[in-house]
């Protein structure tokens, strides 16, 4: 009987210690009063979920792996990029002084320099994308880096692993970095393929033990490619062969990624070496091959900037440059994500600007690979509705693309979804891309959806069985979690 009362003591005490952490380390005071009375209430799976998806990693820097440049060096570089965002701001009928404050926001927080010689080209679907992936492999001559959250081992990716040990047989230098949750198919034998064909590959954060969950939540969630540090990849599109949609497939995924070339590249190289030299323990030297001086090669006109987010980040950038680039839209606000749950400081910006006469869109999936997901999205629908937000849901397949356009004139493509995994916990990254002809098509994209799409009617949505509501609440709760 006393060793029972003891380990109550002290299961007291720590429960005491617990809950004036989360009252310390917790911005928002309803979550801290959430997690403390999860603490109380729940005991043992209470702490599991606390420590799990409560601790703001973000704060103590757990994942700190920047490049460290020498600091006259540093310095130079950051006076290099203000100068070219200067030049750029100068230019004679620059409609981009509208979107000042966001390019700044954007700057001033992070190495994302804006850059006006890039030719972007928009990939629809996993058919638009793998054959320029795999040509731009083909063609590289001095290294490719490749970083993802899904990497299958099935048709397109054993595809794209032979096609990188020819290259690595070539003297091409292979960095291979995959998220140990999303790429569950890459086992040991294919690691030690890879490395005997010379090609270097390391899991993001390596799951030793999954039941220690804050290895499972917190993921990478990027898709990079990076050939030559000329051409980039970026986008929603994994390696995988559902992203492909052929007669086998059963169901239809609609997705956008990008083709970048030019100077904007040089940010995902530097987002991708900071990811390195993370998980790889390693120091990259940033000469002229990894970096190439590309300011005075024109490949285009597309002006782009990189917003890369994560708890690495001071803030969470890429959820800040959302919101400031809603605050600025006159006229029209359209967004697709496959997963909806923003959490308030989203959810309240874009319901401003349409209650302020924005002609607000949002393309959900109608069907989606998750149940639960899907009821989350869901469970966010009413709000937007009574706030004048056309909400719309896609009928042909599982939309997976993440975009949003502002206006026709600026347009945002990458990997987060609208949700505070994507804000809070995952590694993320996005492309701004402040060029009319580019927002455009992928404005065209959006209105070719809705097509095979069905609005959301007002009046039936709030006639819903109160029992489905529940379930949809609850499971808009638990969102972050999945």
């Amino acid at each position: 009987m006393n060793w029972i009362l003891l380990i109550e003591i002290l299961y007291t005490i720590f429960i005491a210690l617990v809950c004036f952490r989360i009252i310390l380390d917790t911005r928002s005071s309803s979550k801290a009063l959430a997690y403390i009375l999860i603490v109380v209430f729940i005991p043992l799976l209470g702490l599991f979920i606390y420590f799990s998806f409560g601790i703001n990693y973000r704060k103590y820097k757990i994942y700190n792996k920047k490049i460290f440049f020498h600091k006259e060096e540093r310095k130079l570089l950051i006076s290099s990029v203000r100068t070219t965002r200067d030049l750029i701001l100068e230019e004679p009928n620059n409609y981009l002084l509208k979107y000042k404050g966001l390019v700044d926001l954007v700057l001033n927080q992070s190495f994302s320099p804006i850059s006006n010689t890039n030719n972007i080209t928009i990939l629809k679907n996993g058919e638009k994308k793998f054959p320029k992936v795999m040509e731009a492999i083909r063609n590289a001559k001095n290294h490719i880096h490749i970083e993802y959250y899904i990497f299958e081992m099935d048709e397109i990716g054993n595809q794209i692993i032979d096609l990188l040990i020819e290259k690595a047989k070539e003297g091409v230098k292979v960095r291979f970095i995959y998220d140990d949750f999303g790429s569950w198919g890459i086992k040991k034998r294919h690691s030690k393929k890879l490395r005997e064909a010379g090609i270097e590959i390391y899991p993001f954060y390596k799951i030793k033990l999954i039941f220690f969950a804050n290895r499972i939540n917190y993921r990478n969630h990027r898709k990079i490619i990076v050939i030559d540090g000329k051409i980039g990849f970026i986008g929603g599109i994994n390696v995988c062969d559902k992203y492909i949609n052929s007669t086998k497939q059963q169901l239809y995924w609609r997705d956008t990624h990008l083709m970048i070339e030019g100077p904007a590249v040089s940010t995902l190289q530097y987002v991708f070496i900071g990811d390195w030299n993370y998980c790889a323990q390693q120091k990259l030297e940033t000469n002229r091959q990894i970096f190439p001086d590309l300011q005075d090669l024109r490949f285009g006109s597309h002006l782009a900037q990189m917003v890369a987010s994560g708890p690495d980040s001071d803030t969470a950038l890429i959820e800040q440059s959302i919101c400031k680039a809603i605050s600025l839209a006159k006229k029209e606000i359209l967004i697709t994500t496959p997963y909806y749950a923003p959490g308030d400081t989203i959810s309240n910006i874009i319901m401003i600007a349409a209650l302020s006469g924005v002609k607000v869109r949002i393309l959900i999936p109608g069907k989606s690979d998750s149940i639960f997901v899907n009821l989350a999205n869901l469970s966010h629908v009413g709000s937007l509705l009574k706030a004048g937000v056309e909400v719309y849901m896609y009928q042909k397949g599982f939309v997976h693309a993440k975009t949003m356009v502002i206006d026709g004139e600026i347009a945002i493509v990458g990997t987060a979804n609208m949700d505070q995994r994507s804000f809070e916990l995952n590694f993320e990254i996005n492309a701004i891309i402040y060029e009319k002809g580019i927002a455009q098509i992928v404005q065209q994209q959006f209105y070719e959806d809705l097509k095979d799409s069905k609005i959301v009617d007002g009046p039936t949505w709030y006639k819903r069985r109160k029992i489905r509501k529940l379930i949809e609440k609850m499971a808009g709760l638990f969102s972050p979690m999945v």
